[in-house]
């Protein structure tokens, strides 16, 4: 049977070899979006600071306020940040074993596939390979989201040894800084993966169309973090912060 299975598959890639080529490439587009996004992204942001950039300036500042101050408030905030780390890691966890389960489930993903797909029907191979694409994107998501939660935890553990009888260098709040940035950027990579998986899911309907969300998915972060509401409101904030500093200098 496995043999037959096998020259089946042949079969197909040698009678309609665009359409396999095709089928793959609509289908691996959103994770190649996804790690290309991750890679241009801090190249644009050289030439124009993201939200993230803007982010890690107030990620300073918290730093630098949390030194002369000793109270519970940045163990909450710390708190509260991790909790949310460690709730979305646990959904890729989910995300991962759903993904083993559909492939438990085949035959009946294919007949609701002939009744959901606008173009074509997708063969069985087709649909394992799309499975395990998906299945790439959501162990990337959940190792991001677990790299970010260790790196938090570091970063409350480097907070908490700040010795408050003494005054903090500059340097030491940079260390301490730059470790929660690391942790915020490794939470926003989580964060894509699941964007991006939106338009994986969508190339069940038709093909073209994830590649289309896709395109949309990149436009949507790119705003984001470059021309949003919430980019121009960070961008006042850190802009007044440094000249409440310049008037306080001596």
């Amino acid at each position: 049977m496995a043999i037959a299975r096998a020259d089946a598959i042949v079969g197909s890639l040698l009678r309609h070899p665009e359409h396999h080529v095709t089928t793959l490439f609509t289908s691996i587009f959103p994770l190649l979006a996804y790690l290309a996004y991750n890679i241009i992204v801090p190249q644009v942001e050289k030439l124009r600071p993201s939200l993230s950039v803007i982010m890690n300036m107030q990620r300073r500042r918290w730093v630098a306020n949390a030194t002369r101050r000793e109270t519970p408030f940045d163990a909450i905030l710390s708190g509260n940040i991790m909790q949310s780390v460690s709730f979305l890691a646990s959904t890729a966890v989910l995300l991962v074993l759903a993904v083993f389960a559909v492939f438990g489930q085949l035959p009946t993903l294919m007949e609701a596939l002939d009744s959901l797909s606008l173009d074509r029907v997708y063969t069985v191979v087709d649909v394992q390979l799309h499975l395990v694409i998906m299945l790439t994107m959501f162990v990337l998501a959940f190792f991001a989201f677990t790299l970010s939660l260790r790196q938090f935890n570091h970063f409350c553990i480097m907070l908490g040894a700040i010795d408050h009888d003494r005054v903090t260098t500059e340097e030491e709040i940079d260390a301490i800084a730059r470790m929660n940035g690391l942790g915020a950027r490794n939470f926003n990579s989580g964060i894509r993966a699941y964007y991006f998986s939106v338009s994986a899911t969508a190339w069940f309907v038709s093909e073209w169309l994830a590649v289309a969300v896709c395109l949309v998915t990149v436009l949507v972060l790119a705003h984001r973090e470059f021309f949003s509401s919430a980019h121009r409101t960070a961008a006042s904030a850190a802009v007044m912060a440094a000249r409440h500093r310049k008037d306080r200098a001596p």
